[in-house]
């Protein structure tokens, strides 16, 4: 059952020549006809922060995506783009959010994505901690492709239960990464540990900036409401700096209701 609402895309490395996603303007812009053809009504494009990206300041990345922005309305093209960043996670990352120097996602908002090494899993509850004290509010990115967390799944839960939201990219839930990463992607939708699907998408012809598929296929496993709480209503309100319920979630799977707490992300 298609989404009758326009969706919300939180991870997305559409700005040009800034790392490892689009590779010119020619190439974000057909990212971002494909995103609005397939439903996206707006992008927080997340390009790399620290880590390898250190190189990539606040100050650039505003200043793409403002020029990204009147590229698009020049080509008719409706969508709306919001700056962001997909964040290493390191030392002294917090103290640079608040400074402005990385950027939490929309911009100023509470919400700041984190980015773990692909091939190991590093804890996470000091950082959740300093990030609550400075009144902001971790979103762990595709956790279904991080291969310290494949190798113990249960930590994702106690993640989630210490107020961490998750972020799972649509990709990994059709089959785009493999097996392993589609098992997981749907053990965590089945028992209410997503909070976000977004594309994580790179470019125009692999990793394309797609939601539609991952939707339907969400919907099919946790209900048609969750999937649009994970597309729609939770990256609507991420947008706009609102409390975003945390915790576990409700999911519904053939015809059965299950509920899980939650919290709001104050």
């Amino acid at each position: 059952m298609p989404s009758p609402e326009r969706f919300v895309d939180i991870h997305c490395h559409l700005l040009p020549g800034i790392d490892d996603g689009a590779a010119d303007w020619s190439q974000s812009l057909a990212m971002a006809r494909m995103a609005a053809n397939d439903g996206i009504a707006t992008i927080v494009a997340t390009p790399h922060q620290l880590g390898n990206y250190r190189h990539n300041r606040a100050e650039t990345i505003l200043g793409l995506v403002g020029e990204l922005q009147t590229r698009l309305d020049e080509e008719d093209i409706r969508l709306r783009v919001l700056p962001g960043a997909d964040v290493r996670i390191e030392p002294e990352m917090v103290a640079k959010v608040l400074k402005g120097e990385v950027l939490a996602l929309g911009g100023r908002t509470r919400y700041v994505l984190l980015e773990l090494p692909h091939e190991l899993y590093v804890p996470l509850d000091r950082l959740l901690a300093e990030l609550e004290g400075a009144g902001l509010v971790g979103v762990l990115s595709h956790p279904e492709r991080n291969l310290g967390l494949l190798a113990q799944p249960q930590v994702v839960e106690s993640l989630v239960d210490a107020g961490c939201l998750m972020q799972v990219t649509a990709g990994s839930l059709i089959g785009t990464f493999g097996p392993p990463m589609t098992a997981m992607a749907e053990r965590l939708l089945s028992r209410g540990l997503v909070h976000f699907l977004a594309t994580d998408a790179h470019g125009p012809k692999s990793r394309r900036p797609l939601l539609r598929r991952a939707f339907e296929r969400a919907a099919e496993l946790a209900g048609h409401k969750a999937a649009c709480a994970m597309c729609c209503d939770n990256p609507s309100l991420l947008v706009a700096d609102r409390p975003i319920p945390r915790g576990r979630t409700r999911v519904q799977r053939q015809g059965i209701a299950r509920w899980f707490t939650s919290r709001k992300a104050g």
